[in-house]
């Protein structure tokens, strides 16, 4: 449902704390707050959907360990909970006691997820590849081990970033139904509540690996769809634009007339499923844009066909990258998008792509932004 005369806010983690936009509907003008949380990395900040006051953030440091913060009042204070990611509420380690005689460690939070309708309950994504569900608002965790436990889990290897789990997307038509990326695992689906999960990597081909069209062990970037059509997905893999239109059974490549098909993040256009945004990037080892010149493609036919969208983003010696978690949308009628750079700028067009201006400079690395469109 499309929002007339609210706000938009802006959630921006970056490697050296958090900040928030803010801007009315018009999104001329933005008010900046920050840096929340700083000298930390905050890998991923999303506000939740039931409640415009309540925002989550992952916040993780290579010496203390990883925490995550809750927000009640649209990030004007924070509150640090789930402190079962720190070994007995400490910071420091980054080890998850799940009852095995060793703990099992990982890195990092990768990305939150709340609930599409109870904003208490939020997903967690970490890095090695597991799955946690709060239904406390982050008070307390649980792991869905069953993805962690697949048969697959032995063929799972680490991509260049780390063997992280960085997309989760919820089925707003069925809230047993959860997909879920990978990197370099692929793409996985849940119709059980997360019991049980099935690889959805049909399709996919990747000639870095043993076998180009395994069941697993596809690089999959970042996974994306409209919430009218939960089983129209689209993908941006380690190299190539997929589509799938059976939630995720089968995939075909879209990428069309893009100019190199490798990038990290995709999007999808509020209230035009069939209307898509990438990044292209030059390639697997040259992580910015080609010439230098920053451009978002858009497709509004679902792929085949792309248009760079360039006016307002530089087009001359330009050599930052857009991370997977990096671009958002808003819900306003005149549908917002919304990226940010390892340069530290943060571009918002108010006009479905058709002209950018930056709305934030100068900050350190960005790592997600996220919106939350205001009543």
């Amino acid at each position: 449902m499309s929002n007339t005369n609210g706000g938009v806010r802006v959630l921006i983690g970056t490697r050296k704390g958090a900040f928030i936009a803010t801007s009315d509907g018009a999104r001329k003008r933005w008010d900046l707050t920050g840096p929340h949380f700083a000298g930390w990395e905050v890998y991923h900040m999303k506000g939740s959907s039931a409640d415009p006051n309540r925002i989550y953030a992952s916040q993780s440091s290579g010496w203390f360990g990883q925490l995550i913060q809750r927000s009640d009042d649209g990030g004007k204070s924070w509150e640090a909970v789930g402190n079962e990611f720190s070994y007995q509420g400490q910071p420091g380690t980054h080890q998850w006691y799940d009852g095995t005689p060793h703990p099992w460690e990982f890195k990092r939070v990768w990305h939150l997820e709340p609930s599409l309708t109870d904003p208490n309950t939020v997903y967690a994504g970490a890095e090695d590849a597991a799955l946690f569900r709060s239904t406390d608002g982050g008070a307390s965790w649980t792991e869905l081990p069953g993805l962690r436990e697949h048969a697959s889990g032995p063929h799972w290897q680490p991509g260049a970033g780390g063997m992280c789990l960085h997309t989760i997307l919820l089925d707003p038509s069925d809230p047993a139904r959860i997909f879920i990326a990978i990197s370099a695992a692929g793409a996985f689906r849940t119709d059980d509540g997360g019991a049980t999960w099935k690889p959805i990597n049909k399709g996919l081909k990747s000639n870095g690996i043993p076998d180009p069209e395994a069941q697993v062990g596809h690089c999959v970037h970042r996974i994306a769809l409209h919430p009218s059509r939960p089983n129209v997905l689209f993908m941006q893999k380690h190299w190539d634009v997929m589509r799938s239109d059976d939630g995720g059974d089968n995939w075909r490549e879209v990428s069309g007339n893009l100019p190199t098909d490798f990038g990290f993040p995709i999007d999808v256009h509020a209230h035009e499923p069939e209307t898509i945004y990438v990044v292209p990037i030059k390639s697997d080892s040259e992580h910015f844009p080609i010439d230098g010149k920053l451009q978002v493609y858009r497709s509004r036919s679902g792929g085949e066909e792309w248009e760079a969208l360039t006016q307002g983003l530089p087009q001359s010696d330009c050599y930052v990258n857009v991370l997977r978690d990096a671009m958002a949308v808003d819900k306003l009628d005149s549908c917002g998008i919304y990226f940010g750079t390892t340069g530290g700028q943060v571009y918002a067009s108010a006009d479905s792509g058709d002209n950018w201006a930056p709305i934030a400079e100068h900050l350190p690395p960005v790592l997600s932004v996220e919106v939350q469109t205001l009543p």
